[in-house]
């Protein structure tokens, strides 16, 4: 199974990283608009089981800061 999630700027709350485990979903995709947010994310993930797959760099707003940063996670 695969979730695919797109949080707002704070990045995914603890317990919905809790429930995508419970899903038992073998591939998660997150779409981060902070990479800070995704520094935290990224450990709760681990922290659930999941290890970072795949990870690429998107600049939707060229000539600004922003950038969309897409990880996959696959469970371990």
């Amino acid at each position: 199974e695969l979730v695919v999630a797109d949080p707002a700027r704070a990045g995914l709350a603890a317990e919905v990283v809790g429930r995508v485990a419970a899903t038992g979903a073998s591939t998660v995709v997150v779409v981060s608009c902070d990479p800070a947010a995704l520094g935290r994310d990224a450990g709760l993930l681990v922290a659930a089981g999941y290890a970072l797959d795949s990870l690429r760099l998107v600049d939707l707003f060229p000539g600004t800061p922003h950038v969309e940063v897409v990880s996959g996670w696959r469970q371990r």
